[in-house]
C-alpha cells in the first residue's frame, strides 16, 4: 500500500527538517506585545470556508512567545451537496511557543489549547476543549529549506492551507514534510506531503451541514455528527503553494491542496497582516 510509505517519508522528513508554519508573526529578537490579523479561505466541491482569526500575543524573548486568537467562520456549502451555510465564532486558543534558531537545525515547539466556545451544531467546536503539540524542524541549504513536523493532538486542527469541511475529536498524530524555495525577491513557492493518524474512537462535526446522500459518502457529507472508528478521520495529500510577502507586515499565499482520502481538492488563499509591525513603525520604535 502506498499510504505506510508515505507516512515513513513523512516521519523521516520531520526529523531531519521543518515545518511551514501558520502566518503569525515569528518570535524576534525584540521582546513585547504582538498583533496579527488573517483572513483565510477553501474553496472545494463541498462548498467554501473562510476565517478571519485575529490574535495577540507577547514575546517574553527571543525563545518563549504566547498567542491568543479567536476565529470567525463563515461557510458556505454547494448547493448540490445540499448542505446549509453559516456563520459563528469559532473555539478561542491559546499557545505557547519555544523557538531555537541553530546553525544546524532551526526548531520550535507550539502547544495551544482551545476552549470548547463554538457551536458544535455548525460544526464549529467539538463541544470539548481541544490541545495539539506541534513540533517543527527546518534547514535552509541556499534558496531551499527543506522541513517537517510532527506533532499529537485530540481534533484535526485547520491549517493555512485546508480549512476543513468538518471538525474532528479524537487523539491523532499528525506529520508533515515538504521544502520552500526562495523563488525570487519577496517571492517563494513550496510543496508538502502530509498524513493524519488518529487511534481510537473519533467524533466528525460537519461544518457544511450535509442535509442529503448525494455527497461522496463521507460522513461529514451526510450527517452532522458522526462517531466512529480511527478511520473516520484519517488522511493523507500533498499541498503546493506561492507566498508573497511585499512588505514586512503583509503575507499573501495562494495554494493547493489535495486530500486523497476525502478525494477532495482545495484551493486556498490567505492574507495576514502583522497589526503589530504597523503599530510600532507608526510609533516610531
Amino acid at each position: 500500500m502506498a499510504t505506510p510509505a508515505l507516512v515513513l517519508m513523512l516521519v523521516v522528513l520531520a526529523g531531519a527538517a521543518g515545518a511551514q508554519s501558520p502566518p503569525k508573526p515569528a518570535l524576534k529578537d525584540d521582546t513585547g506585545f504582538t498583533s496579527y490579523a488573517a483572513f483565510e479561505g477553501t474553496s472545494d466541491s463541498d462548498g467554501q470556508v473562510y476565517a478571519f482569526s485575529p490574535s495577540v500575543g507577547y514575546n517574553f524573548n527571543r525563545h518563549f512567545g504566547i498567542d491568543l486568537g479567536v476565529p470567525f467562520y463563515f461557510v458556505r456549502a454547494s448547493a448540490s451537496l445540499g448542505g446549509t451555510s453559516s456563520n459563528g465564532i469559532g473555539n478561542p486558543s491559546l499557545d505557547l511557543r519555544f523557538k531555537v534558531l541553530n546553525p544546524a537545525v532551526n526548531f520550535a515547539s507550539v502547544v495551544t489549547g482551545t476552549a470548547p466556545v463554538g457551536d458544535s451544531k455548525k460544526g464549529l467546536s467539538t463541544g470539548r476543549g481541544t490541545y495539539d503539540w506541534s513540533n517543527h524542524f527546518d534547514h535552509a541549504f541556499g534558496s531551499i529549506a527543506p522541513f517537517g513536523e510532527v506533532g499529537v493532538s485530540n481534533t484535526v486542527a485547520d491549517t493555512r492551507l485546508f480549512q476543513r469541511p468538518f471538525t474532528a475529536f479524537g487523539f491523532n498524530t499528525h506529520v508533515q514534510g515538504g521544502a520552500n524555495y526562495d523563488l525570487w525577491k519577496f517571492f517563494s513557492v513550496g510543496a508538502s506531503g502530509y498524513a493524519i493518524l488518529p487511534s481510537g474512537h473519533q467524533t466528525i462535526f460537519s461544518k457544511v451541514q450535509a442535509g442529503n446522500s448525494s455527497g461522496h459518502g463521507h460522513a461529514f457529507e451526510n450527517n452532522q455528527q458522526t462517531t466512529g472508528g480511527a478511520d473516520l478521520a484519517r488522511d493523507h495529500g500533498f499541498s503546493a503553494w506561492v507566498d508573497a510577502n511585499p512588505a514586512p507586515y503583509l503575507d499573501l499565499e495562494l495554494g493547493y491542496t489535495r486530500s486523497v482520502n476525502y478525494d477532495l481538492n482545495a484551493v486556498s488563499f490567505g492574507i495576514g497582516i502583522n497589526v503589530g509591525y504597523l503599530a510600532r513603525r507608526n510609533r516610531g520604535y
